[in-house]
């Protein structure tokens, strides 16, 4: 994977914290951070499109359908599933 250095600016606590953990467990604080960088960027764009959907449907811009007009057609489920 290739890399980009940043360079931010971070309270004093929480990079002693990293760098505790980095050494108690042989891995380096860049490891720890960019761990959290990823984990924090996924909940953040997953959070943004469901923001975005209520926007969406709030402006009508989505496609909504009644739980009536869903059937098991819509559901593309194989015949041998159904009961």
């Amino acid at each position: 994977m290739a890399t980009a250095v940043t360079s931010m600016r971070i309270p004093t606590e929480l990079n002693e914290r990293y760098s505790r953990l980095a050494k108690e467990t042989g891995r380096s604080r860049s490891f720890y951070v960019n761990e959290a960088l990823q984990e924090a960027i996924d909940r953040f764009e997953y959070e943004y499109g469901i923001l975005k959907d209520i926007e969406d449907y709030r402006a009508g811009r989505l496609e909504i359908y009644s739980i009536d007009a869903v059937s098991y057609t819509h559901l593309t489920l194989p015949t041998s599933d159904l009961v």
